[in-house]
C-alpha cells in the first residue's frame, strides 16, 4: 500500500481508514480528476503521448527542404585565409591567417539576368497589383491576391490604363511607344538589425527600433556599359543585355550592393511564402557570403593554391584558357567570350562552383577595411558595417572577389582583394547567394 502511495499522488488523511478496495477506486477517480498520474499509452491532441514522460516538442513539421535549386553544398572547414603567393603591392591588406568556416549552400553560377528579371517581375506585378486594388486591406497593409496578380495582362491596353502611373511620361517617350518606367520599380526592404539588438545595453529597447525599412530601386543600370568605358563603343550592350534572351543565362549585371541585398531578402520572402502556404517550416534567410566564406568556396578545398583550379598557370596542358579575364595585354576574346560569358562556362571548382574566378567580381556582405585580418575572428570571421547615405564613402566600400572579365589575371586569384562602394553599379560586378542550411539528408532505405 505503501508504494502505491508513493508512486501515484500523495494520499489525503480521510482515505487512510478506508478499506482497500474502496482505496483502490478513490484513488483511481483522484487520478483520472487531478491528472497527477496519468495511465495509459493514448496520444494527445498534439501528438505526443500520455505516459507522463519527456518528448519534445518541435517549433514547426518536418525539415523539408532537402537542397535548394542551383545550389552546392559547402562543407565546413578550415583553411589558410590570404595570399597563397607572394604580396607583389606589398599593400599586406590580406594576411595569411588560418580560419575555420561552418557549412553553407552557395549558388552554383553567377545570379543570372533570367534570375534576377524574376524579381524584377515580381516587383513590377506587385507594384501594378496595388494600383489595380487586386487584393484587399489586412491588419493595416494591403494583401496582394497574386492568383489574380499573377494572371496581369501587361499587352492589354487597360492594364496599362489602370497602372498609368508606372508608365513612362509623355515626353519621355519614344515615338509614343508607353513603355514601363524602371525608376518606378521599387521593393519595400524590411529587415531586423540583429547585430544592434544583440547588444546588452539594447537589451530593454523596444523590436521596433532595431527594425529597418527601406525603398530600394531593383532595375539594372544597363547605362554601366557606356559609363564604365570613355570612348567605347559598348551601346549594343546596353540596349541588349539584360533585354534580350540570347542573354538570359549570363550574369546579371548593373545591379549595386543595395540590390544585390533587397535581391537576396526577396529570395527569402518569396521561399517563405510558400512554405507557410503549405504549412511548411520557413527556413534560413538568403544573403551575400561573407568575403571568408566566398574565398573558402572558391578554393574548392585547395587551401593553399592561387586560383579555383590551383597552381600556377591561367592556361591548362592544352593552352585553353581556363577563365574568362583579360588575357596578355588585352586579347579579350581569346578566352572565348568578348564580355561576358554564360555563367556556367568553363569547368567548375572541386566544390561545383562556376567562375569563382572571371566572368564577373561578385559582391560580398564584408566591409572592406584594409587591416580587418589583423583582428577578426578566427571562426567564420566577418566584418560589417550598414552604412547610411549620409556616412563617409569609406564607410560604404564593400569587398568584391574573384576578377572580371576586364580584370588581369592578377585579380583572379582566390585571395586577392578589391572593393567597391555600395551604392555604386559597374559592368563587371554581380553576385551570388548563400544559405545557412544543413546538408542533404539522404532517406534510410
Amino acid at each position: 500500500m505503501k508504494s502505491v502511495k508513493n508512486y501515484f499522488c500523495p494520499i489525503p488523511d480521510i482515505m487512510k481508514t478506508t478499506n482497500l478496495s474502496a482505496l483502490l477506486i478513490l484513488t483511481a477517480t483522484v487520478l483520472s480528476t487531478v491528472g497527477c498520474g496519468i495511465i495509459g499509452g493514448k496520444k494527445s491532441s498534439k501528438g505526443l503521448p500520455n505516459d507522463g514522460q519527456l518528448h519534445g516538442v518541435a517549433p514547426g513539421s518536418k525539415y523539408n527542404l532537402t537542397k535548394p535549386p542551383g545550389m552546392v553544398y559547402v562543407p565546413p572547414g578550415t583553411f589558410h585565409m590570404g595570399p597563397s603567393d607572394e604580396d607583389v603591392n606589398f599593400a599586406f591588406t590580406a594576411r595569411n591567417k588560418q580560419v575555420s568556416i561552418s557549412g553553407f549552400w552557395m549558388d552554383a553560377t553567377e545570379i543570372t539576368n533570367n534570375e534576377y528579371r524574376q524579381f524584377v517581375n515580381w516587383v513590377r506585378d506587385s507594384t501594378a497589383a496595388v494600383l489595380m486594388q487586386l487584393g484587399k486591406e489586412a491588419d493595416g497593409r494591403f494583401a496582394i491576391d497574386w492568383k489574380k496578380a499573377s494572371t496581369i495582362k501587361w499587352n492589354d491596353k487597360s492594364t496599362i490604363e489602370k497602372v498609368d502611373q508606372m508608365i513612362l511620361s509623355p515626353e519621355n517617350r519614344i515615338f509614343g511607344k508607353k513603355d514601363l518606367d524602371p525608376a518606378k520599380l521599387i521593393y519595400s526592404s524590411e529587415t531586423f538589425d540583429l547585430k544592434e539588438a544583440s547588444k546588452r545595453e539594447n537589451a530593454s529597447k523596444p523590436r521596433s527600433q532595431f527594425m529597418m525599412k527601406k525603398a530600394v530601386p531593383v532595375y539594372p543600370d544597363t547605362l554601366v556599359w557606356i559609363r564604365d568605358f570613355s570612348y567605347s563603343y559598348n551601346e549594343p550592350a546596353t540596349k541588349r543585355y539584360f533585354a534580350h534572351p540570347a542573354f538570359g543565362n549570363y550574369p546579371v549585371v548593373g545591379v549595386n550592393w543595395k540590390q544585390a541585398t533587397a535581391f537576396c531578402e526577396w529570395r527569402t520572402h518569396y521561399m517563405n511564402s510558400f512554405l507557410e502556404s503549405k504549412n511548411k517550416t520557413t527556413e534560413s534567410d538568403f544573403r551575400l557570403p561573407t568575403e571568408a566564406e566566398w574565398e573558402y568556396a572558391a578554393r574548392g578545398g585547395r587551401s593553399q593554391s592561387m586560383f579555383p583550379w590551383g597552381n600556377y598557370y591561367l592556361r591548362n596542358r592544352k593552352g585553353c584558357l581556363l577563365a574568362n579575364f583579360k588575357p596578355g595585354r588585352g586579347n579579350y576574346p581569346e578566352d572565348g567570350g568578348f564580355y561576358t560569358v554564360r555563367a556556367d562556362a568553363y569547368w567548375p571548382n572541386d566544390f561545383g562552383l562556376y567562375c569563382m574566378a572571371g566572368n564577373v567580381a561578385e559582391w560580398t556582405s564584408s566591409l572592406y577595411y584594409e587591416g580587418a585580418y589583423n583582428f577578426q575572428h578566427d571562426m567564420n570571421p566577418d566584418i560589417r558595417y550598414g552604412a547610411k547615405d549620409t556616412d563617409p564613402p569609406r564607410m560604404k566600400r564593400k569587398v568584391i572577389r574573384g576578377g572580371s572579365w576586364k580584370d588581369v589575371g592578377y585579380y583572379l586569384q582566390t585571395s586577392a582583394r578589391n572593393y567597391e562602394y555600395q551604392d555604386t553599379t559597374k559592368s563587371y560586378i554581380g553576385f551570388r547567394c548563400v544559405i545557412d542550411l544543413p546538408p542533404t539528408q539522404k532517406k534510410k532505405s
